[in-house]
């Protein structure tokens, strides 16, 4: 059994209350730093659905107001004069049926992002085996199937994320860096945490938000106080 470091033993040991205000969570997570390079920031909430049954599915996206400290690399697959708009609005790969075929032949998913317009779903839907396990297919339900590839393209560059519950019902989202300013993680945070709120089923029972945490790449997870979702469920 591999033994955890000194380092992360004792950041873990820092975490001393059972739950923290996000700013708190923020500033521990600077004060126990130990690695080198930036780490990224996450949030992870545990939701209380099923999600084995559709309706309890909670799936969205948000565009968080300080990006996330990266710029993602943007692929689009369109037809005539949407390949422009894309090349213009920023996509770093921009092609028709042969981006199809190179991603189906080469394995090739040298991209954060991947954007269709309707009318190219009939050839991007064989995708599914190469895209799916890496969370890349695009899907109407994400803004990735769109005719304004355009506008598509620029909110992904401004820090688009996609939030999805998985099969056991966590949720895990980026939201940003540590060496970001302490309101901005906050702000990014907090706009997470309203649109996971906002995406609440019909159909979910009980407790909706079980609990939250906030980590950095290699430091440990701080509790956070659940009073921040009930400021987002009474703001809505």
């Amino acid at each position: 059994m591999r033994k955890d470091g000194k380092n992360i033993v004792k950041a873990r040991a820092a975490v001393t209350k059972p739950a923290y205000h996000l700013d708190e969570a923020v500033t521990l997570l600077k004060q126990v730093k130990f690695v080198k390079f930036d780490e990224t920031v996450d949030l992870s909430l545990r939701l209380g659905v099923d999600t084995r049954h559709a309706d309890q599915m909670v799936r969205g996206t948000v565009v968080l107001p300080h990006g996330l400290g990266k710029t993602k690399t943007v692929a689009v697959i369109a037809s005539g004069d949407r390949q422009k708009e894309a090349l213009e609005a920023g996509a770093e790969f921009v092609g028709g049926e042969e981006m199809v075929e190179k991603i189906q032949k080469e394995n090739w998913t040298d991209f954060d992002a991947l954007i269709a317009t309707p009318d190219m779903m009939k050839v991007v839907g064989r995708l599914g085996k190469v895209l799916g396990p890496k969370g890349l297919m695009p899907n109407p339900k994400t803004g990735t199937v769109t005719m304004d590839v355009a506008a598509a393209v620029k909110e992904i560059k401004a820090g688009k994320v996609e939030f999805r519950a998985d099969k056991t019902s966590l949720v895990h989202v980026p939201v940003g860096k540590l060496s970001f300013d302490q309101q901005k993680l906050i702000d990014n945070a907090t706009t997470v945490i309203n649109a996971v709120v906002r995406a609440k089923p019909s159909a979910a029972k009980g407790k909706y938000v079980k609990s939250l945490t906030l980590s950095s790449s290699m430091g440990p997870g701080v509790p956070i106080d659940h009073a921040v979702v009930d400021a987002a469920g009474k703001a809505h």
